[in-house]
C-alpha cells in the first residue's frame, strides 16, 4: 500500500477532477504489474497496473492493492470494480473507501458479490491524507483551500509602501522554487484587488514543469488595469466582482454578492468542478479566509530578514503541525483540525 501511494503521488495535479490513485499487484509476494491514474479522461491505476502484468495468467492467483476504492460507475471511463472481476483476481486490498456518492461502497460490495475477498482500511489514514483534496470537495462541497505567504522574524508581509509591479522578496530562490512546484499541484490559485494591482503577479508555474492553475482574483469594484499580468491569456482568469463586465479572451467576469464573498467564491469554484485552491494573499484576503474558518492547511514561510513597520502578517490561532528548513527560511505547516 505504501507503494501504491508513492505511484498516486505521481499524479498529483494531473488529475483533476478525478483523485489520484495507486495500484499494486502481487503475486506469489512479487510485484508482477504497477499502475496510477495520469490524467483525468484516461485509463485509472487499476486499468494501467493490469495492463502492465505481462503474463495475464497470474491474475487470478494474485492480490491487487489500491489505494482507493475502486469505480463501480460508467464515467468517461467503465468500472474498475468490473475490471477486477472480468480477469478474476481473488484478493483485493483497498486503502480506504470512496467518500464519493457514486461509489462509496459499492464497489466493494460488487466485487465481493462476484466472489472477491476484499480487505479494506489498509494504512487508512494515509490514504486519506492523499485523497484530501478529492474527499474535502465531495464531502463539504468545496475545494481544499491551502492558504500560504511568507512574513519577516518580525512578522510582516511587505512594506507600507511598494512600486507598482515589483514585489517585495522576503524568502530565497529556492522556498520560490517550490512554491512554483506547489502552484503545479493544485487546480487554481487565488490573490485579491491590492496583490494583483501592487505586486502584479502572474501566477503561473515559471519556475516548475506541470500545470498552470486556474487564476482567481477578486476584483469588486473593478479597479485592476487590463494591462497586467493575470490578463495576458497565458492561462484562464476568474474576477469576482459585483459589476458586470464582458468576458474578455481567456478572462471571465462572475458577479457574486460580497455580503459573504468567501462562501459565494467557494460555491462558485464547486460548481466548475475546482478541488483545490491555494490563495496566495494579501493580508486582507487571506485573513479573511482565516476568520471565516475557511481553510484546510496553511504554508508559512519566515524569512531571515526584520523589516521593523509595514504590513502584518495573517494571524493563525493555531500552532504549526510541523517546521522544515528550505535553503534560509523556515517554512511552517499548519492544519485546521482537518481529519485529512
Amino acid at each position: 500500500m505504501k507503494r501504491c501511494l508513492e505511484l498516486a503521488a505521481l499524479g498529483l495535479g494531473k488529475t483533476y477532477p478525478n483523485p489520484m490513485v495507486g495500484s499494486v499487484i502481487v503475486h506469489n509476494g512479487e510485484i508482477i504489474g504497477e499502475g496510477w491514474h495520469h490524467k483525468s479522461g484516461e485509463a485509472h491505476a487499476e486499468v494501467n497496473a493490469v495492463a502492465s502484468v505481462k503474463d495475464k495468467s497470474l491474475l487470478k492467483d494474485s492480490t491487487i492493492y489500491i489505494s482507493l476504492e475502486p469505480c463501480a460507475h460508467y464515467g468517461k471511463t467503465p468500472p474498475c470494480s468490473e475490471l477486477i472481476i472480468k480477469h478474476q483476481i481473488p484478493n483485493v486490498v483497498v486503502g480506504c473507501v470512496d467518500s464519493f456518492s457514486e461509489v462509496a461502497g459499492k464497489g466493494i460490495e460488487m466485487m465481493q458479490k462476484a466472489g472477491a475477498s476484499v480487505k479494506i482500511a489498509v494504512l487508512e489514514e494515509e490514504c486519506k491524507v492523499s485523497h484530501k483534496r478529492f474527499f474535502t470537495f465531495h464531502e463539504k462541497n468545496r475545494p481544499y483551500i491551502i492558504l500560504k505567504w511568507a512574513e519577516t522574524i518580525d512578522g510582516f508581509i511587505a512594506p507600507l509602501e511598494q512600486e507598482f509591479g515589483i514585489p517585495f522578496w522576503i524568502t530565497s530562490p529556492e522556498a520560490k522554487k517550490l512554491v512554483h512546484k506547489w502552484r503545479t499541484e493544485e487546480a487554481s490559485i487565488l490573490v485579491g484587488t491590492n496583490t494583483a494591482e501592487k505586486d502584479n503577479p502572474a501566477l503561473t508555474a515559471r519556475l516548475w514543469v506541470g500545470n498552470q492553475p486556474l487564476r482567481i482574483v477578486i476584483d469588486r469594484k473593478l479597479r485592476l488595469k487590463n494591462s497586467i499580468q493575470v490578463f495576458d491569456d497565458s492561462a484562464k482568469t476568474i474576477v469576482f466582482t459585483e459589476k458586470h463586465k464582458d468576458n474578455i479572451e481567456s478572462t471571465e467576469y462572475q458577479i457574486i454578492d460580497f455580503s459573504n464573498f468567501q462562501s459565494e467564491i467557494l460555491e462558485q469554484l464547486y460548481k466548475r468542478n475546482i478541488h483545490s485552491v491555494i490563495i496566495e494573499g494579501g493580508r486582507k484576503t487571506l485573513q479573511s479566509f482565516i476568520d471565516a474558518n475557511l481553510w484546510d492547511e496553511a504554508r508559512v514561510f519566515v524569512g531571515s530578514a526584520n523589516l521593523e513597520k509595514g504590513i502584518t502578517a495573517p494571524i493563525l490561532n493555531t500552532k504549526p503541525k510541523f517546521e522544515e528548513k528550505v535553503s534560509t527560511d523556515i517554512l511552517k505547516w499548519y492544519s485546521n483540525g482537518a481529519k485529512y
